[in-house]
């Protein structure tokens, strides 16, 4: 044909014929589509004669679906709701969460590494069933009292249950398969680990739970988006997706991996938006601040207020106090200090306060280091106490006895002024010499101890100058001299140059793990800043100006608590007997020995056939993805084709998913468990069912279910025969040892009977206290109890447990892993130091004793020993006819001894009046300071 010549355009239809269709464009319901492609159309919703309805989230099941579904989830309810009462005791980590349980509901103030959301759900369970917060979760194995356990692990259960709908739900919004959604719930039904951790009081279920949850919201955010954005249903969605990451993000910090992958999904699509010329930047805009909105501020917003209700139940003091400020521990109940003298002078009695570490106050007690120069320890002891009571004196005039501060004209302390901090309670001066530390020995830092007696002025090696770092914008003076609470400043040691130092390191067992305190040649500066928290002198008026602490508002409390959770967690790097690494992981090398008790067991280990299939689809979808990308290389064009490009995006999402919950646990020095995986397993499972639907993509329906069928039957076998180990059922020895598929996974198969006959008449042991000794820091480890047979006859029934030790995370020290020892001073210390028995009722320092009351039994019966020894040997030597000098000298030595066994495990403040120890006695002393007058010359460098 020519060029020249146009093709006839289609005549007008005549006037008055209303044509219904376009002879160029057919009505696409009814005059192009077949038979099949109308059957189609028909199952989403473009009916004949019917506008098309787009349904929400893009998720479009049938009535056969629903229904479907409701069996699913009665099945997962079947599966995680059984024997859920068992054990009726204390397994793994309840002892952590259980407790603060017990905290929220006695309002108690504890710090722990993860966001309070979890807990809270925990609690408010706990609440409404009556719990009154008095069981303590002591140890693991130790039977429930009073404690409505049941409905708090009914939390996590039922978050456990909810995820297998979600699961199902996200596919189908995904676009695949009834069959394929239907497989990956499934999956996650007869999951083991899943299953092991959701029947629990931990937080790992809520956490999955919320993960799936944003994954699905957010699944049907993209479809809406789509399809058409900004319409109701759009922002519902969005909304959504922003709250389930708020909620995924206040269970534990591994949300921010969640967050992360909505964060890059958000990315990517923003970028398409820009690349779109159809798209006007006005639009643009339009898009960035609602996803800014939605998937930030929202998120934000919903994670600060779970810790406005954290802060609001937690109102009065509690065992979390020492790890806070000294503002934030001033808004808590129990822990106000009443208005301080805001002058300092020297004979001002003041408390010093380490900035940087929180470690607590400059502190001293009766006790002696075991090494070094064996004088008194200088330590940062956490809680108010007398023994950190120091009274400022004029190095250059020392401090006469008897001085009368009342009526001693008062001499600011300005800064290079040379002073002496005098310990009250045992009338030793603060003292540093050339002697190394007991764990920091090394070169540059020196020993800080208490030194001296009463009548004593001290030597030069007490001797300290003031330097002034800053003072507080709104007093002036607090720039000039110290004023209390105002004034940050450090002390310098007068002959060897070291400041006066502290840093996150404890001391051993003899001085009772508190913070060590150094004299630091090269000390950061941080680490040797101090202040004066109270101060009170004899010739200050009342009505002298007064200061305290300014209190924190919920900002400055939430980002504090932000730093020392970040701390806290940072610093949990200590083995555990069943941790292990990401690498062993997705290949479950090995789990987690929950609870041993009554010959059952509960270990988390997860169904290998779903692991290891999810395992191999990672991998698959790596290689293949990597294929397509050569070819295209090569100049293929794979990427046309429309079924390639979807699931190339499905899966890549899924994909990106795992991979941002499992390889930043790489990077991470802490304590790592497999549990720690869960969130990354979920996007496994669904990124194995997308492989799975793409593969049987062309199959016949009824053959692709045939396969799901056979996958869902091998994983219902996996899961019963590791079942025992998820329910703490009977097993028998042979069964158990046959289940060790990998030498890796170590369940205690001697636990077990040979025999299920032998279970029969077995009887439920009450839990004993435990008496096991404390293995390692941070997470309580596994210690085996090897008891003899059970003593049915007696009622004596024997346990052979498996047990964690009760060392909760939040009571441990930030600095060092191990909780701070409440150490403080008898009667005998008060009268020391000239204070009341009694103190005021408006006084908020506390005197305690240095041993804790069931040592103090332990003491006594000791003694009442002691006694009755003695009494026999007098006994003894009196029918020998031993002479009387005899007689007294036995018993001298029977006193002796008796008050030697008087000191083990408690204050040394008992320990018997001695001359003071040191490098000289005090003969020695004073005979080398008349030396030192008569020869100016020689030097003591002590």
């Amino acid at each position: 044909m020519s060029g020249n010549v146009r093709a006839r355009r289609p005549a007008s239809p005549p006037p008055g014929s209303h044509s219904m269709t376009s002879q160029r464009f057919p009505h696409p319901r009814q005059d192009h589509l077949d038979a099949d492609a109308r059957r189609e159309a028909a199952t989403k919703g473009y009916v004949p004669g019917r506008a098309k309805s787009y349904p929400p989230g893009g998720i479009n099941i049938t009535s056969g679906e629903v229904k479907l579904l409701l069996v699913i989830v009665l099945v997962a309810c079947a599966v995680r709701f059984y024997r859920l009462s068992r054990p009726n005791s204390v397994v793994f980590d309840e002892v952590h969460f259980g407790k603060f349980a017990s905290k929220y509901i006695k309002t108690q103030y504890f710090v722990d590494v993860h966001p309070p959301l979890a807990k809270l759900l925990i609690t408010l369970a706990g609440w409404l069933f009556g719990y009154d917060g008095q069981f303590d979760f002591k140890d693991i194995g130790k039977l429930y009292e009073n404690v409505p356990y049941v409905a708090m692990r009914m939390v996590p259960a039922t978050l456990g249950v909810a995820t297998v709908p979600l699961a199902y739900l996200t596919l189908r919004a995904l676009d695949c398969r009834a069959t394929t959604a239907l497989l990956a719930s499934l999956f996650i039904t007869f999951e083991n680990g899943l299953v092991t951790q959701s029947r629990h009081i931990l937080l790992d279920s809520p956490l999955v739970f919320f993960t799936a949850l944003t994954t699905f919201a957010w699944s049907g955010f993209c479809n809406e988006d789509k399809h058409r954005p900004f319409t109701e249903s759009w922002w519902t969605w969005l909304i959504l997706s922003g709250l389930s990451l708020g909620a995924v993000f206040s269970c534990k910090w591994v949300g921010l991996f969640t967050i992360a992958t909505v964060g890059v999904s958000t990315i990517y699509q923003l970028w398409m938006l820009l690349g779109d010329l159809r798209v006007p930047p006005r639009l643009f805009i339009k898009h960035f601040t609602a996803r800014a909105l939605c998937l930030i501020a929202i998120p934000a917003i919903f994670y600060m207020s779970m810790f406005q209700i954290h802060f609001l139940l937690l109102q009065s003091s509690g065992d979390g106090d020492g790890f806070m400020s000294s503002e934030f521990q001033h808004t808590l109940s129990g822990r106000g200090m009443k208005d301080t003298f805001a002058d300092v002078a020297i004979g001002s009695e003041v408390t010093l306060r380490h900035v940087n570490t929180q470690g607590g106050y400059l502190h001293s007690h009766p006790s002696m280091y075991p090494g070094g120069s064996k004088q008194q320890q200088i330590t940062l002891y956490p809680h108010r106490d007398h023994n950190n009571d120091w009274r400022i004196v004029n190095a250059t005039q020392g401090d006469p006895a008897g001085t009368d501060w009342a009526n001693t004209p008062l001499q600011w302390i300005t800064p290079g002024m040379r002073i002496r901090l005098r310990h009250l309670a045992t009338d030793k001066n603060l003292h540093s010499h050339d002697v190394r530390p007991p764990v920091s020995d090394v070169d540059f830092q020196n020993e800080v101890s208490g030194y001296g007696f009463a009548g004593f002025d001290g030597d030069g090696n007490d001797d300290w100058f003031v330097e002034i770092d800053q003072g507080d914008k709104r007093d002036k003076e607090s720039s000039k001299r110290l004023r209390t609470l105002r004034t940050t400043f450090r002390l310098r040691h007068a002959l060897t140059g070291c400041y006066l130092f502290s840093h996150k390191v404890k001391l051993p067992e003899w001085a009772f793990e508190q913070q060590e305190v150094t004299c630091n040649k090269n000390a950061v500066k941080e680490n040797s800043l101090w202040k004066i928290e109270t101060s009170t002198h004899e010739a200050l008026p009342e009505n002298a100006p007064k200061v305290n602490y300014r209190l924190p508002g919920f900002f400055a409390k939430f980002l504090e608590l932000q730093q020392v959770m970040w701390t806290t967690n940072a610093g949990l790097t200590d083995r555990h007997t069943f941790d292990s690494r990401p690498d062993a992981w997705p290949r479950i090398r090995r789990g987690i020995n929950f609870w041993v008790k009554d010959h059952r067991q509960i270990y988390l280990l997860g169904n290998p056939w779903v692991w290891w299939l999810s395992s191999a689809a990672v991998v698959a979808y790596v290689a293949v993805r990597g294929l397509l990308i050569l070819r295209a290389k090569r100049g293929y064009k794979d990427f046309n084709n429309t079924t390639v490009v979807k699931y190339d995006n499905l899966c890549g999402f899924l994909f990106i998913g795992w991979a941002l919950h499992y390889f930043p646990f790489y990077i991470m020095a802490r304590q790592l468990f497999l549990h720690h995986y869960f969130p990354a397993l979920y996007f496994a499972i669904l990124l194995f069912c997308a492989v799975f639907d793409f593969l049987t993509s062309t199959l016949r329906p009824k053959v692709r279910l045939q396969i799901a069928a056979v996958l869902i039957v091998i994983a219902i076998w996996n899961f019963q025969h590791f079942s025992p180990l998820a329910y703490g059922t009977p097993w028998t020895k042979t069964k158990c040892n046959n289940a060790k598929w990998l030498k890796n996974w170590d369940f205690s198969c001697n636990d077990f009977l040979d025999d299920y006959s032998q279970y029969k008449g077995l009887a439920v042991a009450t839990p004993q206290k435990s008496a096991t000794a404390t293995i390692g820091n941070g997470r309580a480890e596994i210690v085996v109890d090897n008891m003899a047979q059970q003593k049915v006859d007696d009622k004596e029934e024997e346990e052979n447990t498996s047990t964690f030790i009760n060392k909760p995370e939040p009571g441990r020290d930030i600095f060092a892993g191990e909780p701070v020892k409440d150490i403080r001073s008898e009667a005998q210390v008060r009268a020391q130091a000239k204070v009341p028995a009694d103190p005021p009722a408006d006084e908020e320092k506390i005197i305690s004793t240095f041993a804790h009351k069931p040592v103090q039994e332990e003491v006594k019966v000791e003694v009442k020993k002691e006694d009755e020894k003695k009494e026999e040997k007098k006994e003894e030597k009196e029918e020998k006819g031993e002479t009387t000098a005899e007689k007294k000298e036995a018993e001298t030595k029977d006193d002796e001894a008796k008050a030697q066994d008087d000191l083990t495990g408690v204050d040394p403040v008992h320990e018997p009046t001695k001359k003071a120890e040191g490098p000289l006695a005090e003969e020695e002393f004073v005979a080398d300071k008349v030396a030192q007058e008569l020869y100016s010359d020689d030097i003591n460098t002590d």
